[in-house]
């Protein structure tokens, strides 16, 4: 069983954007259509560099097969819009929270992208095989590496606690392959497939398996997210600063006992259940239970962070807006 699935829509299907692959190609593909005699919209195809750069390491795409599976990913990214826009105004709000807990535990920066094609950063994100959360931890994944997973609690849904669990797992994958594509790939496939392909295929990296479609696809759309995220406006899309979506600020209260009725609880520190649960989505009942009396942080939103006329944009990557 694969420790992780990718969630939503088959890879076939899916198309996010985020990155900044450095590019060695003078020619960068204008994404925009235009009007052809004909009527109909000039679809135009980006351009694809000789190498790309991901986590500190260059790839070249001489090779023809890397080559065309980089463009069948970058195409299928910078052409599935309502996707990609919402991934760049999520990142936003979620970079701030997630590069930080990357950078503590030595994971690179571009795990970010990862992140961003398991979910498309939709912290409500779940599959059909109950992969859960930006993360897409599998519940007995979640556990394996720490999290709690309950009909009450689903720390899954705790960005803060899954992000430093997903770093658990790629350090543990790396200390076992050495590089990290192959980390990128067992993230997708599971370590156990992996690890033998490599044995049985004599090989040492990811790049040169032949796998299932769906994880041979993995690590390029990971690296072509990377390109799209980090150069939107080359493929065709502008946001402002005030379309992204702002970084919360909360107070925290401390819960080391049950919770009878959190509807009622949200309401005496002045906001709503659903406040509540959009700022805590790891609550997973309107009860709490907690016979461990086990610590939980409960976030609640300040009341700049609730109204967007009293939010100050921020942004995360000047290259995200116009």
């Amino acid at each position: 069983m694969n420790k992780f699935y990718i969630p939503l829509i088959s890879l076939a299907a899916v198309a996010i954007g985020i990155g900044c692959i450095s590019s060695t190609s003078s020619n960068p593909a204008e994404a925009a259509p235009s009007q052809s005699s004909t009527g109909f919209s000039t679809v135009l195809t980006p351009d694809i560099p000789k190498t790309v750069t991901i986590c500190g390491q260059e790839v070249s795409l001489d090779r023809e097969d890397m080559y065309e599976r980089y463009d069948r990913e970058l195409a299928s990214i910078v052409y599935t819009h309502g996707n990609t826009l919402l991934t760049l105004k999520r990142a936003n709000k979620y970079f701030p929270v997630m590069a930080p807990i990357l950078k503590k535990n030595g994971i690179p920066e571009d795990f970010l992208y990862l992140a961003c094609i398991e979910s498309y950063l939709n912290p409500k994100a779940v599959s059909p095989a109950k992969a859960a959360g930006i993360w897409q931890f599998i519940p007995e994944t979640g556990k394996q590496y720490g999290l709690e997973v309950s009909d009450e609690v689903d720390e899954r849904y705790n960005l803060e606690k899954a992000t430093a669990s997903a770093c658990r797992y790629l350090k543990q994958a790396y200390n076992k392959y050495g590089n990290w594509e192959s980390v990128m790939a067992a993230f997708n496939g599971g370590q156990a497939r992996i690890s033998k392909e490599l044995d049985a295929q004599l090989v040492d990296s990811a790049f040169d398996l032949w796998l299932a479609d769906e994880t041979m696809r993995y690590i390029f759309r990971i690296m072509a997210m990377k390109e799209v995220m980090e150069n939107p406006s080359k493929y065709g899309f502008s946001l402002r600063a005030d379309q992204l979506y702002q970084p919360a600020e909360y107070d925290i209260v401390e819960v080391s006992g049950p919770i009878d009725d959190w509807p009622a609880w949200a309401m005496a520190k002045g906001i709503s259940y659903a406040q509540l649960r959009d700022a805590n989505q790891w609550i997973r009942s309107k009860k709490l239970t907690n016979k461990a009396g086990k610590t939980y942080q409960v976030k609640i939103p300040k009341k700049a962070s609730i109204s967007r006329s009293k939010q100050t944009p921020t942004v995360y990557n000047p290259n995200w807006v116009r």
